[in-house]
């Protein structure tokens, strides 16, 4: 605690209180004297007269700035007007008391700044636990919560703030791009260009100008300078997808480059210097690959400098009813549906299946699925055969079997109560409401059809 008043009296009678209260207190005569013990010390509380000479109580505030360090600071004064207090406020303070003043106002004034610095901190802790949550299943536009997930997500965000090269590894759908992407925003160079190819796309007699570009007249029909790829990602990060594919001709000019920071244009004289950081991933096994000679050793422990492998979304099963929930809103949004969520049926029949195609498959299944859906959940009619769902788009002469419409109206009463059942994971309350019948008459029912 620093009291700060240039009448000794007030002093010492708020260092006696304070410290029976328990504070360890420093005093100081004047604002010029407060701003030297705060330049020194971090205190807690400061308890400032505002008439003072020389340097006063508001001038103090306006000149202790960063020094104050979160003091809590709380101004007394005899000559007490709102503007003042409100000055005070303005310029930093907790609070304003007028003197003259009870010891009691004193002790109850530090106890709510106590308790308010308090909550402050507790605020601020659980802010940062949301955070620190946050990032913990999410690593840019990637989402897990699965332990699997952790150590690449970890290695992921550490990598970004260095410029060493990554290899990604991991079946196809896995969000290999992904990764790469959240590198490369959360890294120093995250306002330069990302710019991604797919090694397998281009022709092999292509890939060397589309890498580094070519100048006017270097071959039949280029009629200007071209930038590569290469220079389109200068400054930035360049995702090299699928490098397992890149040609035996290819390898040994990517070699180069990486070695030398600089590229040689198609038809140029000259090499021209680069900075881009180079990320890549594959599907396949490239130190295999390297063991049977396809791919350059010396390339793949330039590539693979630091190595994020990404499991398969069938070894992390954790992650599917987040990654569900998560394209259900991010499908809504771009095509429009309106789905609020997926039956308990539905959402087994999706934790059963292997998922081969990985999160690229479910994402491609839940659109299928929001499109497909009729109400405002999915079903497991709306999910494809191989994951079990039954479909919904028979003939009506497959589904009724003839034209009685008293069997028609069973069979079709039947299936809806089966569905809504289905849709509320068993809650008859709840299917009632969706049937639009008494609670009694749904018992009925379901007791007539053996449901």
């Amino acid at each position: 605690m620093l009291i700060i008043d240039d009448e000794e009296n007030m002093r010492h009678m708020l260092g006696v209180l304070l410290e029976k209260s328990g504070y360890g207190v420093d005093v100081a005569a004047d604002g010029r004297s407060g701003l030297e013990k705060v330049r020194q010390v971090a205190y807690d509380y400061i308890l400032c007269d505002v008439k003072m000479p020389g340097v006063d109580g508001l001038e103090f505030l306006r000149r202790a700035g960063s020094d104050l360090q979160g003091a809590t600071v709380i101004m007394m004064s005899a000559y007490g007007t709102i503007d003042t207090a409100v000055e005070a406020m303005r310029s930093g303070a907790y609070d304003f008391i007028s003197k003259p003043f009870k010891p009691d106002e004193i002790l109850l004034t530090l106890r709510k700044a106590a308790d308010e610095k308090k909550l402050r901190r507790e605020n601020r802790r659980l802010r940062d636990q949301v955070e620190q949550l946050e990032e913990y299943r999410s690593f840019g536009k990637l989402i897990a919560d699965s332990k699997a997930m952790q150590s690449p997500m970890q290695l992921a965000a550490k990598v970004a703030q260095y410029d060493s090269s990554v290899l990604i590894t991991g079946e196809s759908g896995t969000g290999k791009e992904l990764v790469a992407r959240g590198i490369h925003e959360k890294s120093p160079r995250a306002g330069q260009p990302f710019v991604a190819i797919n090694c397998g796309s281009i022709p092999e007699a292509l890939l060397e100008s589309e890498f580094f570009g070519y100048v006017k007249g270097a071959f039949t029909g280029a009629d200007r300078n071209k930038k590569g790829l290469f220079e389109e990602a200068r400054g930035g990060s360049l995702f090299l997808d699928e490098i397992g594919d890149l040609p035996a001709t290819m390898q040994v000019k990517l070699l180069r480059v990486l070695q030398e920071n600089e590229i040689m244009p198609v038809g140029a004289g000259r090499p021209k210097k680069i900075d881009v950081r180079v990320i890549a991933a594959t599907g396949k096994d490239l130190e295999e690959e390297v063991r049977k000679n396809r791919f350059r050793s010396d390339l793949f422990y330039r590539l693979n400098v630091v190595h994020i492998e990404l499991p398969p979304l069938r070894e992390r099963p954790e992650d599917l009813s987040l990654l569900c929930d998560h394209f259900v809103g991010k499908i809504n949004r771009k095509t429009g549906t309106r789905i609020k969520g997926i039956s308990p049926a539905a959402r087994q029949l999706l934790l059963k299946h292997s998922w081969p195609g990985n999160v690229r498959e479910l994402e491609n299944v839940m659109e299928r699925a929001m499109i497909l859906a009729e109400k405002d959940i999915i079903l497991p009619e709306n999910l494809p055969g191989n994951l079990g769902g039954k479909g919904g788009d028979r003939r009506l002469d497959d589904i009724f079997g003839g034209f009685s419409l008293k069997k028609a109206r069973k069979i079709m009463e039947q299936r809806l109560i089966r569905r809504a059942m289905e849709a509320t994971g068993g809650n008859k309350s709840k299917a009632a409401e969706l049937l639009e019948v008494s609670y009694p008459s749904l018992l009925s029912k379901i007791k007539e059809y053996k449901i």
